[in-house]
């Protein structure tokens, strides 16, 4: 027998209903959880309860219990575990801010404790996951890093090595890529002299910037805007100084498909100190 479209249509609407209604139900049998254990006064019934909710992944249920008996085990020997257990419930949740300010506490607090290893692991995911694209400001890159260095140095056995050193790799190229983002922007507005400044430093820090022959190009066109758009006092200096930056690209890319715009400068360049070399005669 044939069901129609109208009748199938009509059962994918009841199992989504049906679906979204144990869902709800779900949900407010594991509060009702959270607030029985509550109401019992016990911290020792709550701290079960949450251990519970934490094997069965149930995060925020698990958190809210251990939350709330915090106080009650504060400078007991379970004190670590409980903190321990509620940032890892944290980082389940993706709250990846407060899950780094609860484990930065907690490796202050507790350097000695069975669990410090896996924190200070947690510690450094959370920066790299909270490190933002290149476009954005990168401080939290730079303590993702510094995190990550760190925990590589104090565990070299880790199985976690190899992983964090790809993630040291990520966050290196996420600089670079941001260093020369910010030397673009100075030669987009036309502050030439900020740009050769900005694109030379960042070529200094990373020298293994997948972005060098963009680096030398912009910096050999920012210096030929620079001598151009100078007074006369200061243009011969300037056309040297952007025929070095040419000489410099040509040197390390000689098949640059950018060589034939840079020469055309690099022969303004050359007749302007040609005529600046017989008017001073």
């Amino acid at each position: 027998m044939r069901i129609s479209a109208t009748t199938i249509n009509e059962m994918k609407r009841l199992l989504t209903y049906f679906v979204a209604i144990v869902a709800v139900a779900t949900l407010a049998a594991a509060c009702d959880g959270v607030q029985q254990a509550l109401k019992t006064n016990d911290p020792q019934y709550a701290y079960e309860q949450a251990l519970k909710f934490y094997g069965e992944g149930k995060w925020k249920q698990a958190s809210d219990l251990f939350t709330a008996c915090r106080h009650i085990y504060q400078g007991s020997p379970r004190e670590d575990s409980l903190s321990f257990y509620n940032a890892r419930c944290k980082f389940k949740e993706r709250s990846w801010d407060e899950a780094a300010t609860m484990l930065d506490d907690f490796r202050r607090k507790f350097g000695r404790s069975g669990f410090i290893e896996d924190a200070e692991g947690m510690y450094a995911l959370c920066h790299f996951y909270m490190s933002p694209e290149p476009q954005r400001d990168q401080t939290v890159t730079t303590q993702a890093i510094i995190a990550i260095t760190e925990f590589i140095s104090r565990y070299p056995n880790s199985d976690k090595v190899d992983e964090f050193e790809e993630m040291l790799d990520t966050l290196t190229k996420r600089l670079m890529e941001k260093s020369y983002q910010n030397a673009y922007t100075y030669f987009k507005i036309g502050r030439y002299k900020s740009a050769i400044v900005a694109f030379k430093n960042a070529l200094k820090q990373y020298p293994d910037t997948p972005r060098k022959e963009d680096i030398m190009y912009y910096t050999a066109v920012a210096s030929y805007r620079l001598a151009a758009n100078s007074v006369e006092s200061k243009q011969t200096d300037r056309y040297l100084a952007a025929l070095d930056s040419y000489y410099s690209f040509i040197a390390e890319y000689p098949e640059s498909k950018r060589c034939k715009e840079l020469g055309n400068l690099a022969d303004n360049c050359r007749d302007f100190l040609d005529k600046n070399r017989e008017t001073a005669k």
